[in-house]
């Protein structure tokens, strides 16, 4: 009698549990759910998409007179005083190139830099209006370098365009430090645009000339041009270069005119103060900017790809009428000029070692100072620099180099104008030790 009511009392529950159960059953079945993950995700690895990078890291000596000295043409991490161990940046690039086919595409490339190097990219305020220059390196500022869509258009040999924000298309070095022969940036690198955001379009002739044209907001700006919010000023970019029958030369040629006085990153809204000087990008005004750049390398077949040689150079005039300030080199009603040359040659002795040189001038010419900090020279100035860098491939994808750099110059040095122990300006010679270790991915 017990078995017979224990087992129907079992009938009934195992009855009821799965009458629960039917009721609490999602309505979507495993295999439903099987395709519901399966549509919606994000792919990491799509096709023709590529992750590339380095990390920048090194020591610096700088041999300054005074804790509040700056070298005036040099870049912000390169002039902090003593001894400085810096990070000088972390790089991430994300691509989609274009293939080299001849048909309509569309790509994109973003590129993210974060590091000391990103603090002086974002503001590029030398340091002479800070109070402690070395205490300004910042290792966690971020930096968007670039960020554009790339479209090609099936026209000729192929038109290609670049919407968004995009590196600058004047000067031979560039942002990234180890693509340049110099751990250092040079003088002329200072007062050349960093980006650019808009537009621009570049066309393949044949295999010896290529163009660029593009218009832009105007330089190191995501706003226009016009310093004054009451116009829609902008910038137009063209470039032509020519490459060598053998390809191992090529010469470019490059132009900027923007339609008002360039905006600086560095204190863009203030105007003139006691601690920037005569800029040109004050609150109110207009005039002009235009900037010629012309760069060229050479590596001479019979060196076997070893001996590389190059020059840079710069001619630029500025006008700026600012309403707030009429007095010279506070908003400097008038022009400016600025010009400069620069020469490089590069050996590789073997798989593992190369010699690289650098060589240096800029001026400028006016009455009073123009700007305290790029892309302006020092008007009335006259620097110098000399550069040697030994490159050392220890193993694959790691470099290392040693440098030693030697700035002088009227008024190449600068003291804090806030602080009296450190003002003033001063000729040098400037000295500058260096290393630098760079992995790459």
């Amino acid at each position: 009698m017990n078995k017979q009511i224990s087992a129907i009392l079992a009938a009934a529950f195992v009855a009821i549990t799965s009458t629960l159960l039917a009721d609490s059953a999602p309505e979507a079945s495993a295999q439903d759910t099987k395709k519901m993950v399966q549509n919606n995700f994000v792919e990491t690895a799509q096709k023709g998409i590529k992750l590339s990078g380095y990390v920048d890291a090194g020591y610096s000596y700088n041999f300054n007179g005074q804790p509040q000295q700056v070298v005036a043409g040099r870049e912000g991490v390169d002039t902090a005083y003593k001894g400085d161990f810096n990070l000088y940046a972390v790089k991430i690039a994300l691509e989609k190139a274009l293939t080299s086919e001849n048909k309509a595409q569309a790509g994109f490339r973003t590129d993210v830099m974060i590091g000391e190097d990103a603090n002086y990219l974002i503001n590029r305020e030398t340091g002479v209006s800070r109070s402690d220059n070395s205490a300004n390196n910042n290792s966690n500022a971020l930096f968007l370098e670039q960020a554009y869509v790339s479209i090609r258009a099936p026209v000729g040999n192929s038109w290609d365009f670049k919407v968004g924000k995009f590196v600058s298309i004047l000067g031979y070095e560039v942002i990234e430090r180890p693509a340049n022969m110099n751990v250092t940036y040079g003088l002329l690198w200072q007062q050349f645009p960093l980006y650019y955001t808009g537009v621009l379009s570049s066309y393949r002739f044949d295999d010896y000339i290529d163009a660029k044209i593009g218009v832009v907001n105007g330089s190191n700006s995501d706003n226009n041009t016009t310093t004054n919010l009451s116009g829609d000023g902008c910038a137009v970019l063209a470039a032509v270069n020519v490459t060598a029958p053998g390809g191992n030369a090529n010469w470019s040629n490059n132009f900027q005119y923007s339609s008002n006085a360039e905006n600086n990153t560095a204190d863009a809204q203030t105007g003139g103060s006691s601690t920037s000087v005569g800029k040109l990008n004050n609150s109110s005004g207009t005039g002009y900017t235009f900037i010629y750049n012309s760069w060229g390398n050479w590596a001479p077949k019979f060196a076997d790809d070893k001996l590389l040689f190059a020059f840079n150079s710069v001619l630029g005039t500025a006008n700026s009428n600012n309403s707030q300030n009429s007095s010279p080199g506070v908003g400097n009603s008038g022009g400016v000029t600025w010009y400069g040359a620069g020469a490089y040659a590069k050996y590789q002795f073997n798989d593992w070692f190369s010699l690289a040189s650098r060589g240096e001038y800029l001026g400028g010419n006016n009455l009073g100072l123009v700007s305290s900090f790029p892309p302006y020279a020092e008007a009335g100035s006259s620097w110098w620099e000399y550069t040697l860098t030994a490159g050392f491939n220890v193993i694959d994808n790691l470099l290392v180099r040693a440098e030693y750099r030697m700035d002088w110059g009227t008024n190449s040095t600068q003291g804090n104008l806030n602080n009296i122990q450190g003002s003033g300006f001063g000729s040098g010679p400037s000295y500058y030790a260096g290393a630098e270790i760079v992995y790459s991915f």
